[in-house]
């Protein structure tokens, strides 16, 4: 526990989490590390080294306390103990404090030889080093790169290493005995596990905040961590940092209180908060509260109003881009706050706020406040800044000096200073990557720009805001109603498919003069297929003029088994899941095929073409459109389940349909989305499971709809009776190239790459909808099962967007929706004409 020798001298256990580079595991491990130790009832105090918002979230959601960072740039180095002292005792003492590092152990602030770094940062508070390394990719060289690490800076005391991603056992132990021979202890092995990673985007990790699983997730991370990591170990080395000879740093010492006449008055301060604005320091509101202010959060995209009263508005950062369709929404609080702005109510807006006080960023209306308008670009702003104020503003005096950090991929138009009532917020100065610019936009009551600026470094900064607010007059315009929540729709129903069960979204994608609609119909990776990948095809056209030879059909087979660890005889190559679903139908005189629903109709189709129509067993969306087991007939011989099932992006566990087989039973999976999942997790296309048949298809992740190609796995005797109704040359020259391209380790890197993506437009399209209020299923697919309600989707059409509609499937109606998951610039414009149907609010 924090605890006081002498009036200077503090002791606190603590320790560092660093690694060799980013991507090794350190959030994950520094996150389960302060869950664990929490949940053995110690207080723990986080922090974060460097000025990252993100991570401090997943400390607070594993220690119940606010995250905090310690960023020499920012705050200068002589106050990095002060606040860690600070953050470790506020609001309770903490018995330890962990230390989260940045990037590489020793990389820091480009050009400053380190600093910055978390080797710096260690030398500072004087605390010890663990390390988490990522092995899965090598073993013995290991132990050379962390002897290279411990041994680099005498200054920085490494005292112990957690292996990540271990492949196995045996991998494990081949990397501890290269460590033992360096001197470093293994404080513990983990697994591959990404269940428990944090999903990331264009700016870095998914905040906690935003993620619905990640208290879940949490929960898993700190069980895997107290079982597989020494934690008495770890504490052993936290009390081995030596006594601090600092104080606490006091916010109260930073500013001017209210005089004791004035002290009754609290000015209230809106400090945008909730999903879309997460980027705010502790220290920032501490300040003002500590000047003697109220300050009140509000959700840009739920609060109605400003709070009656305000005299100050901090619009600090986060996302709006991935929520700018809830943000464009809520009409009444963009207005209200264009009010507050207007009759000069002190703002400060930094990044995601300056984005909002734009009049539109991309496609979505914001506030209006100032005269530019934003956009999402293909560029990363990336850096640390000292920026210099050119003339008197809201915070700056001329010629004074700040330092802060940039961090965006967005760009506002006109530049600021060109003209108008508002001169720039800050000169940026040049360094060896940025020239001399001026960012933003300030006068005497605004001060917006790109720039994060850490007030703890600069308390002026604070208190000339709090000057500001004590001599503004109250705002009185705020409307205390809500905004109105999603409202039906009414649109003239859609005329029924011909034949439901063969009813597929290519046929959504265009209005019915033919005019294209903005495609999230079609399960396609929104993407061309890659150079080698479209190489392939062309060399393919070479082999036209002949039969496809049964050789090359065996060749292409057996790479396909050497991917997946299976025996050449257990791999059929078939002309896309379609025809594989036709073999199945007509291999055998089925009694009792049952097909798990709602999921892709062609096994239907199949069956009844070969005169054995299906029974259905139609999953519950109360139960999350979940497989029971014990649901589906002993009678039954043929069982047909996707997973990811088509269209409910339901993973159903591998374990469960392993369950699913009986002596004379098929089990039929079709796993034709499977290779978009994140490591392919309840995958069984690598494990032979007797009476069980696995689907692939590589129509979607590659983008090639019009080259029907996909496989089989299963056992040999089973895949001779495929072969057997199976017609000659089915499969095309073209297919087979395809087959065979997709193979090789190039194709294998690009999956993964795409997979990646995936997982990052996903995540803009669910936090829309969450945001929008508009239920949906969770799920890993490359698309989202909605449910918006019965004529949204026919209204979405005249503004231009095909969804599918999924009232075809079985057991769903007209109020779902199945939305491809496609780039962010594609789906930002579909959810903010999503949410003006579902609201009332008119498009712009």
């Amino acid at each position: 526990m924090v605890s006081t020798v002498s009036s200077r001298s503090t002791a606190l256990p603590r320790l560092v989490v660093a690694a060799p580079a980013s991507g090794h595991g350190k959030t994950t491990v520094t996150a389960g590390l302060m869950a664990a130790l929490s949940r053995r009832g110690l207080e723990v105090s986080g922090h974060k080294v460097g000025p990252d918002y993100i991570d401090p979230g997943y400390h607070a959601l594993a220690t119940g306390r606010v995250g905090r960072n310690l960023d020499p740039h920012l705050v200068g180095e002589h106050r990095i103990v002060p606040l860690l002292l600070h953050g470790a005792r506020t609001p309770r003492p903490a018995d330890v404090a962990v230390v989260e590092g940045v990037m590489g152990l020793f990389d820091g602030q480009i050009g400053g030889d380190g600093f910055s770094s978390t080797a710096h940062v260690a030398g500072l508070i004087q605390a010890p080093v663990v390390l988490v390394t990522d092995i899965s990719s090598a073993s013995r060289t290991v132990g050379a790169v962390l002897a290279g690490l411990a041994s680099y800076d005498p200054g920085v005391r490494v005292a112990g290493v957690v292996l990540n991603k271990a492949g196995s056992p045996r991998h494990a132990e081949e990397v501890r005995r290269a460590v033992a021979g360096v001197g470093i202890p293994v404080l513990g092995v983990l697994g591959r596990d990404d269940a428990i990673v944090a999903p990331s985007r264009h700016l870095g990790l998914v905040p906690a905040a935003e993620r619905g699983d990640a208290a879940t997730a949490l929960d898993r991370l700190a069980a895997q961590v107290a079982e597989r990591i020494d934690l008495d170990a770890v504490l052993e080395i936290a009390r081995s940092a030596p006594d601090l000879d600092a104080e606490p740093w006091d916010p109260r010492a930073e500013v001017t209180a209210p005089s004791a006449t004035d002290a009754t008055e609290r000015p209230r301060i809106a400090v945008a908060g909730g999903r879309a604005f997460t980027f705010t320091y502790a220290e920032t509101t501490e300040l003002l509260e500590a000047a003697g202010c109220e300050v009140v959060v509000v959700d840009p995209t739920t609060d109605a109003a400003l709070p009656e009263g305000v005299r100050g508005i901090y619009l600090g950062g986060g996302f709006p881009e991935m929520h700018a369709a809830a943000i464009s929404r809520n009409a009444a609080l963009r207005d209200d706050l264009r009010s507050a702005v207007a009759a000069g109510v002190p703002t400060v807006a930094e990044c995601a706020g300056l984005l909002y006080l734009a009049d539109r960023l991309d496609h979505a209306p914001m506030v209006g406040a100032l005269p530019a308008t934003a956009a999402m670009t293909g560029r990363l702003s990336l850096a640390y800044r000292s920026a210099t104020s050119a003339t008197p503003t809201l915070l700056g005096r001329p010629g004074e000096t700040v330092t802060g950090h940039e961090f965006h991929r967005t760009r506002v138009e006109p530049p600021a200073g060109t003209g108008g009532e508002h001169d720039p917020a800050w000169t940026l100065e040049p360094t060896a990557a940025h020239p001399r610019t001026d960012d933003g936009f300030a006068s005497g009551t605004l001060h917006a720009s790109y720039l994060h600026v850490h007030w703890a470094g600069h308390p002026h900064l604070a208190q000339r805001f709090v000057d500001a607010v004590r001599a503004a007059k109250p705002h009185r315009g705020g409307r205390a109603t809500a905004p109105r929540g999603p409202e039906p729709v009414v649109a003239a129903p859609s005329e029924a498919p011909h034949d439901p069960l063969r009813h597929h979204g290519d046929v959504e994608t265009a209005a019915p003069d033919g005019t294209p609609l903005v495609d999230f119909a079609v399960n396609t990776y929104d993407a061309p297929p890659p150079p080698w990948l479209l190489d392939a095809l062309r060399a393919s056209l070479e082999d036209v003029g002949a039969y496809p030879d049964v050789r090359r059909v065996r060749a292409v087979e057996a790479a396909i088994a050497r991917r997946h660890g299976r025996d050449p005889a257990e791999v059929l190559a078939v002309a896309g899941v379609a025809e594989a679903f036709t073999l199945v139908a007509r291999a055998r005189a089925w009694q009792h095929p049952l097909v798990v629903h709602p999921q892709f109709t062609e096994p239907d189709v199949a069956l009844a073409a070969a005169g054995t129509p299906a029974r259905h067993l139609v999953t519950r969306a109360e139960d999350g459109f979940a497989l029971d087991p014990s649901q589906v007939p002993e009678a039954a011989d043929l069982v047909v389940v996707g997973n990811p099932t088509n269209p409910t992006g339901r993973l159903h566990p591998a374990a469960a349909l392993r369950s699913l087989t009986r002596p004379q039973r098929l089990v039929v999976v079709d796993e034709a989305f499977m290779d978009a999942v994140p490591d392919q997790r309840h995958a069984l296309a690598d494990a032979p499971v007797p009476g069980l048949l696995v689907l692939r298809s590589l129509t979607k992740l590659w983008g090639i709809p019009g080259v029907r190609a996909g496989y089989v796995l299963g056992e040999p005797a089973v895949l001779d009776a495929l072969r057997a109704v199976q017609t000659p040359w089915s499969v095309s020259s073209a297919a087979l190239a395809v087959l065979r391209a997709t193979t090789e380790p190039e194709a294998l890197a690009e999956a993964a790459a795409r997979v990646r993506r995936l997982v990052t437009w996903r995540s803009v399209l669910t936090s829309g909808l969450d945001d929008l209020g508009i239920p949906h299923l969770p799920g890993a697919a490359p698309f989202v099962l909605a449910r918006p309600g019965a004529g949204v989707r026919e209204a979405l059409r005249v503004d231009g967007f095909a969804l599918r509609r999924a009232d075809t499937f079985p057991g769903l109606d007209a109020s779902w929706v199945r939305i491809a998951v496609r780039p962010p610039e594609r789906t930002r414009p579909m959810l903010t004409a999503l949410g003006a149907l579902t609201s009332g609010v008119p498009m712009l």
